[in-house]
């Protein structure tokens, strides 16, 4: 592992512009200038790849202006930029990265796995054994599972065996909600979605009142599923109130629909998922991210009945695809698993939680203001008694978001700030913390937290 003193760049940039006398456009313009300066081997490859990818890009959520760091190697929980800058990484591929950039167990496990030859074209002996290791872990609502290859696969599955079981083809969902790249529904987007033509109606996230009505006007006897995040997560790791939730799993009950818990990205904050945080028992779960180890993952398990319409002898429902038990992930899941047992998972979210809170304290102390994660409260950065700056989350998945009538500008101010504190988070201000992080790291976030606040405290 490496030192924690290579962890912090030595280069970081000097004081910032008096925010009294220069607007946050200005700012935000000058902060991208210093990028473009210090990023010049990043720069000329975007602009080769994007001769042959639209955009220079493959997968949206990594486009940042004016032009995406490439990222050349990582260890532990370090990443290395091509132009040779170093940062601590609390984005951890977008939790995905659970085990950090360079984990023993987890190499050696698949390293032994493809000795073996991969590509096997038929079950081999690790499927069944991560099977098991998963309906165990989430057995509160678990019996049987399958998997595919990312979350988005494992949604799509979810609702498509929802529709089989009930037939019927209404979904609920929700505003601000994230299912996967061709299952989203943001609040306030100039991009289309690429969802797919299924008969969505949508929700309110924690209106219960707002949610019954919106059932209630549906045609009778057509609801076939609820699919709901208990954090979303994309929406700003917004927590799902209990008695929301709650409430949900009747509502599907009552009208006789399935309802679905998308763990996608919250399995990792408890060790049943966060279903077992909340009091509920959802129909179907998916799951994606951690479990494969680190490598192309999804899943969707759930009760007997609900299930076994995927055994191929009912001739039912079929599923395939090609790489849903390869060799790298099931291997990689294996080992993941038992990396990430009851002590880890506690371990990590527990520094989470200390992390969320040191942050929320810098917020009220320098700013003066309360700390929510309300979105109706977010969506008014400009009333007098709350911050245009807020942190939310549960456990080791947080986002620090602002709001008011700059807030975009805002937002990427604070990237750019960050990268230049030697830190790397989402565009969005989402950070998901990695079992490489360690207390040292937490006090740099913090530490640059309260220069970013003072620096800018006019703004905020």
């Amino acid at each position: 592992m490496a030192d924690c003193s290579t962890f912090v760049k030595a280069d970081t940039p000097g004081s910032a512009p008096q925010t009294s006398k220069i607007d946050a456009q200005s700012i935000l313009e000058e902060f991208r200038h210093r990028y473009t300066e210090r990023n010049a081997l990043s720069l000329a490859q975007f602009k080769q790849d994007a001769i042959y990818m639209p955009g220079a890009n493959t997968r949206s959520v990594l486009h940042a202006l004016p032009f995406p760091m490439v990222i050349a190697r990582g260890q532990a929980t370090t990443v290395w930029s091509v132009d040779g800058h170093s940062y601590i990484d609390f984005l951890s591929e977008y939790s995905a990265g659970l085990y950090g950039h360079s984990c023993e167990r987890i190499w050696t496990a698949v390293n032994s796995a493809m000795k073996k030859g991969w590509n096997l074209g038929g079950k081999n002996e690790y499927e069944g054994k991560l099977a098991q290791m998963l309906v165990e872990r989430f057995g509160n609502s678990m019996d049987m599972i399958r998997f595919c290859n990312s979350g988005t696969e494992a949604n799509l599955m979810a609702i498509g065996t929802a529709i089989a079981y009930t037939g019927k083809q209404k979904i609920l969902c929700f505003l601000g909600g994230y299912h996967g790249s061709s299952i989203s529904f943001p609040e306030a987007s100039p991009c289309y979605t690429m969802n797919p033509k299924y008969e969505f109606v949508l929700a309110p996230y924690n209106d219960i009142l707002a949610t019954d009505a919106v059932v209630e006007a549906l045609p009778p006897n057509s609801l076939a599923a609820i699919i709901v995040e208990g954090m979303q997560g994309a929406g700003g790791c917004i927590p799902g109130r209990p008695d929301f939730m709650q409430h949900l799993q009747k509502l599907a009950s009552e009208h006789g629909a399935l309802f679905i818990l998308d763990e996608v990205m919250t399995s990792r904050l408890a060790y049943g998922g966060l279903q077992s945080t909340l009091g509920i028992k959802p129909d179907i779960t998916t799951l994606g991210k951690w479990p494969g180890g680190g490598f192309s993952f999804g899943a969707f398990g759930g009760r007997h009945a609900v299930m076994e319409m995927l055994d191929p002898s009912a001739k039912k429902l079929v599923h395939s695809g090609t790489f849903n038990n390869n060799t790298i992930s099931m291997a990689g899941g294996i080992e993941g698993c038992n990396i990430f047992d009851r002590e880890a998972v506690k371990s990590l979210n527990d520094l989470g939680d200390t992390l969320r809170q040191r942050i929320a304290d810098v917020l009220k102390q320098r700013l003066g203001h309360r700390n929510t994660s309300d979105r109706n409260e977010q969506a008014n950065g400009a009333v007098a008694s709350a911050s245009k700056i807020y942190i939310s989350g549960v456990g080791s998945l947080m986002n620090v978001t602002f709001a008011g009538a700059n807030k975009d500008i805002l937002q990427a101010i604070f990237y750019h700030y960050m990268l230049e504190q030697g830190l790397y988070v989402a565009t969005r201000g989402y950070v998901a913390l990695n079992l490489e992080t360690k207390v040292e790291h937490l006090d740099i976030f913090v530490r640059a937290i309260e220069k970013f606040v003072s620096d800018y405290q006019d703004l905020l």
